[in-house]
């Protein structure tokens, strides 16, 4: 499976879209009563009685358990409030800051409980040892015909969602050099102020960025330790530090450097305008882009509600909001060429240049194995 990325000028996806047919039409299916439809199996709109009876079925439930969706990532904060007002559903984020790692072990830990997640939003290697591991329910969007087929498992249970690029964000007005990749990070002005997004052994954010700079240090997908080794020279010198970063320990001055995807350092450096100098650079030589997937629980305790998310999620109004986000909604393409994307989101979304060559499965598996052996070690 290839990661695929979408960006303004770039033409990365390069997979035919599959065509998968309806087992039945929507009108067809509305005409029947909503206790026809089982909605914790139901694998399609169309298998779940159409729109209109989803959306009953999800009301009825009244409620949708999330997990790990801060309201600052993604523009979920805005997303979320939209369906509940919309479908007058309660949304509760159970865990807002969680990585996808515990997002996966949540959902084996608390499995047939009331407290467990109806939805993940993971990183792709989560997501896949989420399938295996049998958590997940098959679902096919209604729109799944332009989820490119590389970036989906063929049953469902798991589909890309939204993506971005690697970045360095950076607080400009500590230095008069500016900085243009891995290397500037070492610089004496970032001491005790290089950070990232999480752990590396269990969030997507980190972990890709382990990768990112091991493309950046003469390493590749399939030998990622100049990554590591990099991190070890950082920390060696005093500049990497154990911290998080997030809107408030950059706002803080804590974090002065954060290795993250573009579209959350975009963010930051919009509500940091006036306060801090953020920059927000693509590593120089490195294009490492990667989606996060949506997976529904297969014991999800309001599957209606589950199911009615992620059709919202991949509407034209969803894939916008992601956007606006300054995300890559993956069915970007699709909306530019039919003309339903928000062309001022858009225009706010960061353009990179060049062709980047993106990793296999095995070679993140692979390179996952490697970091959970030595990241412990930094």
């Amino acid at each position: 499976m290839m990661v695929r990325a979408v960006k303004i000028g770039v033409a990365m996806v390069g997979c035919a879209a599959v065509l998968l047919s309806a087992c039945s039409s929507s009108s067809a299916a509305n005409s029947v009563s909503k206790s026809s439809f089982d909605y914790a199996t139901c694998t399609s709109l169309a298998a779940c009685g159409g729109m209109t009876n989803l959306v009953k079925a999800a009301k009825s439930e009244g409620s949708l358990t999330v997990t790990a969706l801060p309201a600052d990532w993604a523009n979920y904060g805005q997303i979320m409030t939209d369906f509940e007002q919309k479908y007058h559903i309660k949304i509760t984020d159970v865990s807002p800051d969680a990585s996808s790692a515990t997002e996966i072990d949540g959902l084996a830990t608390l499995k047939g409980s009331s407290r467990s997640a109806d939805v993940v939003d993971v990183g792709i290697p989560f997501a896949v040892q989420g399938a295996r591991r049998g958590l997940f329910a098959d679902y096919r969007v209604k729109y799944w015909s332009q989820i490119p087929s590389d970036c989906k498992a063929p049953t469902g249970q798991w589909f890309c969602d939204y993506g971005g690029y690697i970045s360095i964000g950076y607080d400009a007005g500590l230095t008069k050099s500016p900085v243009t990749g891995f290397a500037s990070l070492s610089n004496p002005a970032f001491h005790g102020g290089v950070a990232l997004d999480g752990n590396p052994e269990d969030a997507g954010a980190a972990f890709s960025a382990v990768i990112a700079a091991a493309l950046g240090n003469g390493g590749s997908y399939s030998n990622v330790m100049p990554g590591i080794r990099y991190f070890e020279h950082l920390k060696s010198v005093g500049n990497f530090i154990p911290v998080q970063s997030s809107p408030a320990t950059i706002a803080s001055g804590e974090v002065k450097v954060n290795i993250d995807w573009d579209y959350l350092n975009v963010a930051y450096e919009n509500a940091l305008r006036g306060k801090i100098n953020w920059k927000v650079i693509i590593p120089k030589g490195v294009h490492y882009a990667s989606y996060y997937a949506q997976a529904i629980a297969k014991d999800a305790p309001h599957p209606a509600a589950a199911r009615l998310w992620e059709e919202y999620l991949y509407s034209n109004t969803g894939q916008n909001l992601w956007l606006k986000g300054y995300t890559d909604p993956i069915r970007l393409a699709s909306m530019i060429k039919d003309g339903t994307v928000n062309r001022t989101y858009l225009a706010a979304v960061p353009t990179v240049t060049g062709t980047p060559v993106f990793p296999s499965q095995a070679q993140l598996n692979a390179a996952q194995t490697v970091i959970l052996a030595n990241w412990p070690k930094v």
